[in-house]
């Protein structure tokens, strides 16, 4: 996740101005601080991030703070759940990491 938060700031911060916080401050500082809070907090505004990033790029997969809440959270009830949206999300990044070499 810490090269997922790199590579969204270097690929998409040109486009909409947002930095995206490391993830070893989120996971290893702020997450025990706000009792977990700030790590569900941060997949929200990644997923957001890099779905509007796709949509940018007309890359036509879908993800968003919905994929995250569905499949992250609840889906950790039939505990596949948050295997398949890190699988979404981890296949986003691929998809936007491929244009951006491609394109700029």
């Amino acid at each position: 996740m810490s090269s997922v938060s790199n590579d969204i700031n270097i690929i998409a911060s040109r486009y909409d101005g947002k930095k995206t916080m490391h993830f070893c401050l989120v996971f290893f500082i702020f997450s025990w601080l706000t009792v977990g809070i700030i790590p569900l907090i941060w997949y929200h505004k990644l997923s957001n991030r890099v779905g509007n990033e796709m949509i940018r790029r007309n890359i036509n997969f879908k993800l968003s703070a919905s994929t995250f809440w569905l499949w992250g959270v609840l889906g950790a009830i039939i505990v596949v759940g948050p295997f398949i949206y890190t699988h979404k999300l981890l296949k986003s990044m691929n998809l936007i990491s491929e244009h951006y070499n491609v394109n700029g």
